[in-house]
């Protein structure tokens, strides 16, 4: 599926000259298509539904599976199916690459990955198969979206309702040459095409994560946000003092502090707040673990 994404050109009125007028109503002109793409866009982000702030979640990466019961709020990878009768989330991987997709970008598209000071490419050294996005044009950004877009509006077409874009804070961890540098403004313009993307698709986008921007994500667009750990790190009012109660909340049960107790009877913490083990298996899986506030 080809994806059309608007451009919105700013242009500066040039002075003086036999066409100076001319220019002039040119700008107008681009103004005018500028405050209306501006409008469409933020129709669009009104026009979607948010994801209930009551009920039951659940954080399904790494298997899909049914609860007894049901869910109310689910987050699944884009290539699962949503789960019956819940608001399904879809997980997107937009700033690296996800584990077994390296040749969809080493074959004639390695120039859209990072690379080091000495030329080399740059793996998330937490996830080591997992190489990490370049956004530092507009042209590259362009040619990620061109990647990326139909994953977005797939997850429209397969019956999710919102995405989270993950892996937005690689800004804030690829901060050097040596270790392959990433500009704050060219990670938020790559989310900012997400957003036009999801909205015109009909699906919330949520921040993942990146507590440092939750400001700039919601004046960017974010509808809600999606944050793993963050009572952990003591982050959680980042979020929910953004995005009130918008915000669904993972903690995992190898970095609990004060245990999930503690985690619950947090000020802060989101309304809907789950406990899981840290690869996310399913109830099958001897190190399943799932609670709830």
């Amino acid at each position: 599926m080809i994806v059309a994404v608007l451009v919105v050109l700013t242009l500066t009125a040039c002075q003086g000259g036999p066409d100076a007028g001319q220019d002039a109503d040119e700008g107008a002109g681009q103004s005018a298509a500028s405050q209306s793409a501006e409008s469409t866009s933020a129709a669009d982000a009104a026009a979607v539904t948010l994801p209930p702030t009551t009920g039951r979640f659940d954080y399904q990466l790494g298997t899909a599976y049914e609860l007894d019961g049901g869910l109310d709020v689910v987050v699944r990878d884009a290539t699962a199916e949503p789960a019956a009768d819940a608001y399904n989330v879809c997980y997107v991987n937009g700033f690296q690459t996800q584990p077994g997709e390296a040749d969809l970008w080493l074959d004639g598209n390695e120039d859209l990955l990072l690379h080091d000071a000495a030329g080399e490419l740059v793996v998330d050294p937490d996830w080591p198969d997992e190489y990490v996005l370049d956004p530092s044009t507009d042209t590259k950004r362009g040619r990620v979206l061109d990647i990326l877009g139909p994953v977005i509006t797939g997850c429209a077409e397969t019956g999710f309702d919102a995405i989270e874009i993950d892996n937005l804070d690689t800004w804030t961890r690829f901060t050097e040459p040596s270790t392959g540098l990433i500009e704050k403004a060219d990670a938020l313009a790559l989310a900012g095409s997400y957003l036009d993307v999801a909205h015109e698709a009909g699906l919330a986008i949520g921040q993942k994560n990146a507590a440092e921007a939750t400001t700039d994500g919601r004046e960017l667009g974010f509808d809600f946000a999606v944050t793993e750990e963050c009572a952990a790190y003591d982050e959680c009012g980042a979020y929910t003092g953004v995005y009130g109660e918008n915000v669904l909340q993972v903690e995992y049960t190898d970095n609990l502090p004060d245990g999930f107790d503690a985690v619950c009877a947090g000020p802060d913490r989101a309304p809907l707040t789950i406990l899981r083990d840290r690869d996310l298996v399913g109830p099958d899986g001897e190190a399943y673990a799932y609670e709830q506030c």
